[in-house]
């Protein structure tokens, strides 16, 4: 499945919900499934900057695709790590690095977000593509 099939997935499964207490409840969910990162791995070196909330983020080189894993120690700010992973994870770094993630904009995240957890959003991607970037170069 491609990054933009995954992006519509997303966009049709936040279709569902009429509100943004039935949204932020369903981001919640996604946090409760996020395949933990490995406890050795929370380290000062995998905390994204930028975020209010504490996030760590891991990603290995595979057979030409990334991989991610992360925790973090807020409820909705890992769901929206698991919604960032779900979209990058076992993708090739070029596709990850020119990806303009129209899913944000889609389901309304960052407007219904805290300028803090935006701009947390933000230093998110952010990371995950310099990890996609380096993996290119």
């Amino acid at each position: 499945m491609s990054i933009q099939e995954k992006e519509q997935e997303i966009i049709d499964e936040f279709d569902i919900y009429d509100d943004w207490m039935e949204k932020y409840e369903y981001i919640i969910e996604l946090g409760k499934d996020l395949p933990l990162i490995d406890p050795s791995k929370k380290t000062e070196d995998r905390l994204i900057e930028g975020c209010q909330s504490r996030v760590w983020l891991d990603a290995h080189f595979e057979n030409g695709r990334l991989h991610f894993s992360a925790d973090s120690d807020a409820i909705i700010t890992k769901g929206i790590i698991g919604l960032l992973i779900r979209v990058f994870d076992n993708e090739q770094p070029e596709d990850i690095a020119k990806a303009d993630l129209h899913f944000l904009k889609a389901i309304g995240l960052q407007e219904h977000l805290s300028p803090t957890r935006a701009n947390g959003l933000v230093s998110m991607v952010k990371k995950i593509k310099l990890l996609a970037l380096a993996a290119i170069a």
